[in-house]
């Protein structure tokens, strides 16, 4: 079989479980960030006793998702620019003041 040297090495250096912290690292993203994508269920912690641990494959899980909405996701197109773009007035007539 294999050497449990070699084998506690593999282990060490890819873990099954990360802390919130350690998977904020993974992603770049801040420590804020995945306890608010926990909370929107986006990404599904694991609890061993009050521990919350995100397995690295949920990690995986959670980056393909986003790459399919982005493949999924249409272009921009004119009309859409347009309608995000501010609103301009076009009457001549004075803003009307708030008493207060």
């Amino acid at each position: 079989m294999g050497d449990p040297e070699r084998l506690h090495d593999v282990l060490a250096s890819s873990p099954l479980l990360l802390t919130p912290e350690e998977a904020a690292t993974v992603l770049r993203v801040g420590r804020t960030t995945i306890y608010a994508l926990m909370k929107a269920g986006d990404l599904r912690p694991v609890h061993i006793g009050r521990s919350c641990r995100l397995p690295r494959t949920e990690l995986e899980r959670y980056v393909r998702c986003l790459e399919t909405s982005a493949n999924a996701a249409p272009a921009p197109t004119a009309e859409f620019d347009a309608a995000r773009s501010p609103r301009r007035r076009t009457d001549a007539s004075p803003r009307r003041m708030h008493a207060r």
